[in-house]
């Protein structure tokens, strides 16, 4: 299995686990079941919480990034694998006006097409016959699957704006536990990229940090055994430097916390109705789990729409 093979696994992975959480209640996503169809094994209770912080903390800035920019926006989800955010969005009527854009590689958008092909209930979003599936990829008048190596950003940017992106409209990149996989460099570059070409952005980042104690030597040795390698993970390994990076990179501004503290910011009806679902025997391994990864977000914002006080 080569690294890229091990990379396109973990998809499958976190589908299962989320799917699993939406099961047992955790959070709402009507969607899921139509890209994970068997129902997965049972998963530890800090693994279901550890998702629920992950997939409302990351819903709860893009829905800042929304209401700031009156939905006049566009959004690229990095390496989105299976996610239904599109889906969501649409059902809500909370979609961006301007387009929104799924980037990964071609193996896992090719399965991606074929789901929301053999699937009514996702082809509802769409108007009739407004959606095509070609070539491995999908487009409609907003909404576009498109299969790219985002470290490859000379392609990256040439498919974006083939698909009808804007670099003058205001745009949120998310990246949900896909930096982690590049090289360093790679990520530096792309955030560079986003900081240098985009007037008016957000990007918004989810990913493991502090790994050089004992769990995170377990967490690396799992994956590596997988081969998987977190090719990132000396490259911002603190907190702290996540947020310097996106500065160093020519952002505005930047914040990042780790997944504890933002789990005790959470609204805390959910996290109270949260924590009945199962029993959790061992509460000091969701308090490791959390504090080893981190939600960073930075934003570009000259014409003042209020992207800095977005945050928990």
């Amino acid at each position: 299995m080569s690294h890229e093979d091990g990379v396109i696994a973990t998809n499958d992975d976190a589908s299962n686990c989320k799917r699993y959480a939406v099961e047992k209640g955790y959070w709402k996503d009507d969607y899921i079941k139509y890209f994970v169809r068997m129902m997965p094994e049972r998963k530890a209770p800090e693994i279901s919480r550890g998702y629920y912080a992950r997939v409302v903390a990351m819903k709860l800035l893009l829905n800042q990034f929304l209401e700031a920019t009156g939905r006049n926006c566009q959004i690229v989800n990095l390496g989105a694998g299976f996610d239904t955010l599109f889906w969501q969005l649409h059902a809500d009527k909370m979609f961006p006006t301007q387009g929104f854009f799924e980037v990964d590689l071609k193996p896992v958008v090719s399965r991606k097409c074929m789901a929301i092909k053999s699937r009514r209930q996702l082809h509802d979003a769409f108007p009739e016959g407004g959606l095509v599936i070609e070539n491995d990829e999908a487009n409609s008048s907003l909404y576009h699957l498109i299969a790219a190596d985002i470290a490859n950003i000379n392609q990256l940017e040439e498919k974006l704006i083939k698909a009808g992106l804007n670099l003058s409209i205001p745009t949120v990149f998310m990246a949900e536990c896909v930096l982690i996989y590049l090289d360093p460099k790679e990520s530096e570059d792309i955030i560079g990229w986003i900081a240098k070409r985009f007037h008016t952005a957000m990007f918004i980042n989810y990913q493991p940090v502090n790994l050089s104690d004992r769990f995170g030597h377990v967490m690396l040795e799992n994956l590596q055994s997988r081969q998987c390698a977190l090719l990132g993970a000396k490259g911002n390994p603190t907190v702290q430097s996540q947020r310097e990076s996106f500065l160093t990179a020519g952002w505005e501004g930047a914040e990042a916390k780790d997944m504890m503290e933002v789990y005790k910011k959470l609204p805390k009806e959910d996290n109270a109705n949260v924590e009945k679902l199962e029993f959790l025997d061992e509460v000091n391994l969701l308090h490791d789990l959390l504090k080893h990864y981190c939600i960073s977000w930075a934003f570009k914002d000259p014409k003042k729409l209020g992207l800095v006080e977005i945050g928990f």
